[in-house]
């Protein structure tokens, strides 16, 4: 088994990349877009009607913000440093290096794990088996047929681009543009160059979505006949999964960004996880900072530098522990701070602008908000607008399955899984598919809250609304953590408007890690090299750590040289077991067969029957190979004379041995590991010394 880590990726919005050498079949194990890149580029430019107040922005960036530390190196950067040119997107580094056709299978985690797929897809020589989760298919589907209807306002206002290659990656490599953009285009080395593609078309999208075989909750599928592959909830967002792979050669678990308790998407299933052989731990969300800054809602950071392993529970306490609900609560509690600052920028005749991509989040602030408003005396209209928002919404109440029990069990009882259906039936929600369409203008009051998801703030509704309240000291910016508030926020400086920048739970915080290989005890386990630095797991003596790097190739050793094989109860009831004489407890058997691959086991059909039927007789088999000394010795009391010569290889150890017979006739015999030859031309001496063999080995 061979692993390379393609991209690390940088949080839930640009999720890691991995190649995957399993049974000699290639696995690509997800295919993001790293949206997070069009930050350089710079908006469409619209007249909305005023100017920004001059004042100063109240953003403080984050110590670790690379912008900020650009500054002091050389000048502030300017909205006239970004590109103003119809955006190309990144895909993950290294794809375009490795050969498409000879990639077997491709396994999509999560939807923002699908965005770059399409890219893939629309090469001629791809002809991979795609596997995702019917829901991670749907909603993926969803945002990439948006990205596009969004994509489309920067074609209308540049025009078609002839060029194969793009003017501004020319500009870029000039001397004078800053370092920061250039790090971003080209990437840290400087090879990032292919990485950057024009984007896909809805047919590009139709094509590669005909080519995916979504799986049901639960369900198994069988690639090849030899690899079994199941998709288990990972609890992050509604249809995000972990792999589960049996093979011949063992099992092996694929665990990405994971939340063990939510309470919009089906908990994290690590049940079903225990006991496989080797187990890829990919989950970066701990490399994400967490401390809480001026205008950020997240909880500190409770991961230090060196986290040393659990104590010793029981399992059962030690699988409770992971199920603590402290980290839902701490989420919820974030959600609330979010709807009270909206609610406190409407009271003061604010507006509120959340431009925030993950589903699950969305849902969860659709419902809080309109709940905290219909209690309260505020009255402002909620907006969202999107071109998939309708069909969106009215999907995730017809998946139960993949919803955690609270949402299940209203389900059950009547209810509407989620409370956004009865706001918008009673109109307190109203759903657009664009900015401009006649309906939201007839609608529009201000103030209002509004959802126009797009973390890169370059597309979509949430430019327009920026420029429009950038100058406004009463609306609100709600972001996800991740985006530069540096670089994301530049075209629409000087900006007055308050900044709330929220790090949503992502993935397993690290100090929970020990106890979960624990519960899980794979017995191999690959962890981010990354990672291992801030955590120590060298008290866990049963399990076997090692550590992958990024753009790097790790071999992973096998963990079973011999391989079970299913024998037929019925066909083993016929086999003639003999005990072997050098093996104590160890039998051999012998027939004529055929050895299979099904459901990733190894099968025995045999011919038992015919070769019965036929009633010959089997030329003898011998078990292990022969001492020469032992083999002379007994060669003497048949009055059978020889010596012994052995051979040695170049690095000492010794390759075969030769038996020279000289009484009653002359002949050789030749001993290895991978048998023994008699030579001989008298026909007497070759009986007697096979018999002397025979009486040595086990045979049958």
């Amino acid at each position: 088994m061979k692993l390379t880590c393609l991209s690390k990726g940088d949080g839930f919005q640009y999720p890691p990349c991995h190649m995957l050498n399993l049974c000699g079949f290639r696995i690509l194990i997800d295919c993001p877009l790293d949206l997070l890149a069009m930050s350089t580029f710079s908006p469409v430019p619209y007249d909305v009607g005023f100017e920004a107040s001059e004042c100063s922005s109240n953003v403080q960036l984050d110590a670790q913000d690379p912008f900020q530390k650009k500054q002091k190196l050389e000048r502030q950067m300017t909205p006239a440093d970004l590109v103003c040119a119809e955006p190309w997107y990144k895909t993950v580094k290294a794809l375009h290096l490795w050969e498409v056709s000879l990639i077997d299978i491709v396994l999509i985690s999560n939807p923002m794990g699908l965005l770059g797929l399409p890219f893939l897809a629309q090469d001629p020589g791809f002809c991979s088996k795609i596997y995702m989760t019917e829901a991670t298919a749907k909603i993926g589907q969803l945002m990439m047929e948006d990205l596009i209807s969004m994509h489309m306002e920067f074609r209308r206002f540049y025009g078609p681009e002839d060029s194969s290659f793009p003017w501004w990656m020319k500009n870029l490599d000039r001397e004078e543009v800053p370092a920061l953009l250039k790090t971003v285009v080209f990437g840290e080395s400087g090879d990032d160059l292919g990485s950057w593609m024009r984007l896909y078309s809805l047919d590009d999208i139709k094509s590669c979505m005909k080519k995916v075989q979504d799986i049901k909750f639960a369900e198994e599928v069988c690639y090849n006949g030899t690899l079994v592959i199941r998709a288990l909830s990972s609890g992050l967002d509604i249809g995000a999964c972990n792999w589960l792979i049996n093979g011949p050669n063992g099992s092996l678990s694929y665990v990405s960004d994971s939340i063990f308790v939510s309470h919009h998407a089906k908990s994290l299933d690590f049940h079903g996880l225990k006991g496989s052989d080797v187990m890829i731990y990919s989950d970066f969300s701990c490399l994400q900072s967490e401390e809480l800054n001026e205008f950020g809602c997240s909880s500190p950071d409770t991961d230090n530098n060196h986290i040393s392993t659990i104590s010793d529970k029981n399992d059962e306490n030690l699988a409770a522990s992971l199920l603590d609900t402290e980290e839902s609560l701490e989420e919820l509690e974030k959600l609330a701070f979010v709807c009270s600052c909206a609610a406190e920028s409407a009271e003061a005749g604010g507006s509120t602008l959340i431009s925030i991509t993950r589903i699950g989040i969305v849902l969860q602030l659709l419902e809080l908000m309109s709940n905290s408003l219909e209690s309260s005396s505020i009255k402002v209209p909620i907006f969202v607008i999107s071109s998939v928002a309708e069909e969106l919404l009215a999907y995730t109440n017809t998946i139960p399955e993949w919803l955690c029990e609270q949402r299940q069990e209203k389900l059950i009882s009547g209810e509407p899984s989620f409370g956004h259906l009865k706001f918008i039936k009673d109109k307190k929600i109203h759903l657009f598919p664009a900015i401009h369409s006649p309906n939201l203008i007839a609608s529009w009051q201000e103030p209002c809250i509004v959802f126009a998801p797009h973390s890169s703030l370059r597309l979509g509704p949430s430019v327009q609304l920026l420029q429009r309240w950038r100058g406004d000291p009463k609306s609100l910016l709600v972001l996800e953590d991740g985006i530069s508030a540096g670089l994301g926020l530049l075209p629409f400086r000087p900006i007055a408007m308050k900044i709330l920048q929220c790090s949503f739970l992502s993935g397993i915080r690290l100090q929970k890690l020990p106890t979960l290989l624990s519960v899980l005890q794979p017995k191999i386990v690959l962890v981010p090299d990354v990672v291992n630095q801030r955590i120590n797991l060298t008290e866990m003596k049963t399990i076997s750590i090692l550590n992958y790097s990024e753009n790097k190739t790790l071999r992973v050793p096998r963990i079973a040289d011999n391989p079970n094989v299913e024998i037929m109860a019925e066909l083993a009831s016929k086999l003639s077991w003999k005990k072997l004489r050098q093996r104590e407890n160890f039998g051999i058997a012998r027939l004529k067969g055929e050895l299979l691959m099904k459901d990733g086991k190894y099968r025995l059909v045999s011919g038992l029957e015919q070769e019965e039927i036929s009633g010959k007789a089997r030329p003898l088999r011998h078990w292990g190979s022969v001492a020469p000394e032992t083999l002379v010795a007994a060669l003497l009391k048949m009055g059978i004379t020889g010596s012994v010569e052995h051979s040695t290889g170049e690095n000492g150890s010794e390759v075969n041995s030769t038996i020279h017979v000289t009484n009653p006739s002359s002949g050789l015999i030749e001993t290895s590991e991978m048998g023994t030859a008699i030579i001989t031309d008298d026909e007497n001496v070759a009986t007697q010394i096979f018999q002397a063999i025979d009486g040595i080995l086990d045979g049958i």
